[in-house]
């Protein structure tokens, strides 16, 4: 095996200038550019097709539980929000609201859907009427605003995709049962496709969605220490089922108020995806999402023979459900390889005449920078199983970097050291909503996720008895 040389220098240093870094590289490979309204992002097809990879990855996950997809209106008459305290509350300062239609003002305000309990509650009061109606799972694909200060693509916009999944149930227990199982699904998303690993648990009563009884999240650690909220579902209990009227006739024929549950993920995995697995080249791409999986390219393509060769090599590829590319463009071989590189292309193959006459191809691994040989005649099989080694050893190398980077204090200075360092740090909490400010206050960093079955004899705040062991992290 023999290492590359080549590097790109389009992009500034990872280990220098992180946030430049994430910059360039979402710009120059071309997965989003900026929108003529401050906050928002246009996705060019190479970044939109990771987000169709990642909608069908999950929308098959959803529908083997019995979720079907819906969709809802993106304008929320604002009085549907106050019917929530807590949501209207917590959404307030993000909302965006339209006052005049039609060179008209409205008779009353629509909020643009910063999120849809509102309007889903509204509609299951209506559709559910009997136990028999119950469960109902509805999920959708959409946009929503939030009308954000500080953004950065993908990682915080006024508008973003993401889909939104929302049940309601006979019980408590099938309810907070579903919120579970939601998270359980995200997790092994996130860990099998995304070669994301993740810590998943309960938020703190401050961290926890608006109008939720209880708040379930997987966190992500990205290359500099910070953490990145991947993913949550909600326990909403009763709150939303009361305030929207949704009621069913029970089997005993009494009226029951249902149970409901909402959770989702957007368009955020793609940062987590480029900020987990990126490095000085640009993207590192996990094969289960990249939009090509293999790229060819031709060595010496003026020789007879060459360029069919690859044709017929992309053709079989192809014909496997690999999703392969040739770059018969007139750069130059050292040109593509670095742009292919900064792009994450999980493989690239380069086939010139002495391959073809050996009966080999040269395949670059994308993840470790290094080519070994494989035969043309199972290449099918061969690049399938190189393909598969790299989503493996993407996932164990995060892995073991987030566990490199997983430490324990026992007070503010141990945590402040902890966090400066781009650690995770775990600590012990009384529970106190004062101690957990002055962390924030103190060090930047929140409080991420409860550490469930570990335990500290005290809080590293105030000194008195923990009652919880909490990861405390910078996030985005």
């Amino acid at each position: 095996m023999a290492k590359e040389t080549q590097f790109v220098e389009q992009i500034a240093n990872i280990d220098e200038d992180f946030p430049q870094w994430y910059t360039d590289v979402v710009l120059k490979t071309k997965l989003v550019d900026y929108g003529p309204v401050k906050g928002t992002m246009v996705i060019r097809p190479y970044g939109y097709a990771i987000w169709e990879n990642i909608q069908r990855e999950l929308d098959s996950r959803f529908k083997s539980r019995g979720v079907e997809n819906a969709y809802f209106p993106l304008l929320i008459p604002m009085s549907y929000f106050t019917k929530e305290a807590e949501h209207v509350e917590g959404f307030a300062p993000e909302v965006a609201v339209v006052t005049h239609a039609g060179g008209e003002e409205l008779t009353e305000p629509l909020a643009i859907r910063p999120t849809s309990e509102t309007i889903i509650g509204t509609m299951m009061s209506k559709w559910i009427q009997s136990y028999r109606d119950l469960p109902m799972k509805v999920n959708q694909w959409c946009n929503v605003m939030r009308w954000e200060k500080t953004t950065r693509p993908f990682l915080r916009t006024s508008e973003f995709l993401w889909q939104e999944g929302h049940t309601a149930h006979v019980s408590a227990e099938e309810a907070e049962a579903e919120t579970m199982a939601m998270l359980r699904t995200y997790q092994e998303f996130a860990e099998n496709c995304l070669a994301i690993p993740v810590l998943t648990g309960r938020k703190t009563e401050k961290e926890r969605f608006a109008g939720a009884v209880a708040t379930y999240t997987m966190e992500a650690m990205m290359r500099d220490g910070k953490s990145l909220q991947a993913g949550t579902s909600h326990y909403l209990g009763q709150n939303f089922a009361k305030a929207f009227d949704i009621k069913y006739l029970s089997s005993e024929g009494s009226l029951q108020t249902a149970y409901t549950t909402s959770w989702g993920v957007s368009t955020r995995l793609i940062g987590a995806i480029i900020m987990t697995h990126g490095d000085e080249r640009g993207l590192v791409l996990p094969p289960v999402v990249a939009p090509v999986q293999c790229v060819i390219v031709p060595i010496a393509a003026r020789k007879p023979g060459v360029v069919e060769a690859c044709e017929g090599l992309q053709a079989q590829l192809k014909a496997a459900g690999i999703r392969v590319t040739l770059d018969n463009t007139d750069n130059s071989p050292g040109w593509k390889f670095n742009e292919w590189e900064m792009k994450g292309v999980p493989v690239r193959i380069e086939l010139g005449p002495r391959d073809i006459e050996a009966g080999k191809m040269l395949c670059a691994r994308r993840d470790i920078l290094e080519k070994t040989e494989l035969p043309l005649d199972n290449a099918v099989d061969g690049i399938k199983a190189l393909l598969a080694d790299v989503q493996k050893g993407l996932l164990e190398k995060a892995r073991r970097r987030r566990d490199e980077h997983i430490v324990y204090a026992d007070d503010m200075a141990g945590i402040l050291a902890g966090v400066e360092a781009g650690n995770f740090v775990k600590a012990g909490w009384c529970g106190c909503r004062a101690c957990e400010d002055k962390i924030k206050e103190e060090t930047a960093a929140t409080a991420r996720v409860f550490a469930e079955g570990e335990s500290k004899e005290t809080c590293a705040v105030c000194g008195k008895k923990a009652e919880h062991v909490i990861v405390f992290a910078r996030a985005y």
